[in-house]
């Protein structure tokens, strides 16, 4: 019971607080390739895009948020930071573009985005220039959807999650749309993007494809214990601990980076 407790502590302190540092870390290197990609002109404009590869930066000022958003929204991929939705047009292109964000794990780059109002701007920057969005309202499940874009229109659509009650961080109940409109001309982009997208892409979806490597990482773990208790008769404390403390927290940290990936994207 002492050693299941453990875990769970970790859990949720990978979760909630060591999270955030991963989280951060990865977009400073998300930042860093996407500047460079601009620079080389390199930048994704459409087509196939492999999941994970930085494809716009994001910023609201009125919740002083910047972000690099990534391609796809399964519960990996945001695990780095906002994920575009593989099946819609790139932010600052002809149609509808959808990303994705955590409002409570891992850094939580969408918690505030539920308290933008209309008229407030986003600010989008792609391969194919610098985009400015307006907030055109907040929308829940059962509210009326946005009217049909005029032809040649775009759209951003912001989406997160949030829940009611003192554990609504760690249980949202409920997905949040933010809409926003396009001011001034669209992008074209290019051909060939995915027409569909598998379940764990979809919002508050999670990722059972990880189970396999999440047993050996499990396992990894256990074995490292085993090998901790073994050393024991043979080493003293402190230099047991210097030598089994990293090995156990890496095992931990990895175990606990797959065992994320089974909870809702949103999350």
């Amino acid at each position: 019971m002492l050693v299941v407790a453990v875990l769970c502590g970790w859990f949720v302190l990978q979760l909630v607080v060591l999270g955030g540092f991963q989280q951060s870390r990865a977009q400073y290197g998300l930042y860093a390739d996407f500047r460079q990609a601009l620079v080389a002109q390199t930048a994704p404009l459409g087509g196939t895009i492999a999941a994970g590869t930085p494809v716009a930066l994001l910023t609201v000022p009125t919740l002083g948020l910047q972000q690099a958003v990534v391609e796809g929204t399964s519960s990996g991929d945001l695990l780095a930071g906002p994920g575009h939705r593989m099946d819609t047009a790139l932010p600052g292109q002809v149609g509808v573009s959808i990303v994705y964000g955590r409002a409570s794990t891992y850094g939580a780059p969408f918690r505030s985005v539920p308290s933008l109002q209309p008229g407030d701007g986003i600010r989008v920057t792609t391969g194919q220039g610098e985009f400015v969005y307006r907030v055109d309202g907040v929308r829940r499940a059962g509210d009326p959807l946005p009217a049909a874009l005029p032809t040649g229109g775009s759209r951003l659509t912001l989406v997160t999650a949030e829940g009611d009650g003192p554990f609504a961080a760690l249980a949202p109940s409920r997905t949040v749309y933010v809409d926003a409109t396009l001011q001034g001309d669209p992008a074209v982009g290019a051909p060939g993007r995915p027409s569909a997208i598998p379940d764990s892409e979809k919002a508050m979806a999670g990722d059972p494809s990880v189970l396999p490597v999440l047993a050996l990482a499990l396992q990894g773990l256990l074995l490292a214990a085993v090998g901790t208790l073994l050393l024991r008769r043979h080493l003293s404390g402190r230099v047991l601990w210097v030598i089994a403390a990293p090995v156990l927290l890496a095992m931990a940290w990895l175990a606990g980076g797959y065992a994320v990936q089974l909870l809702p994207n949103l999350l």
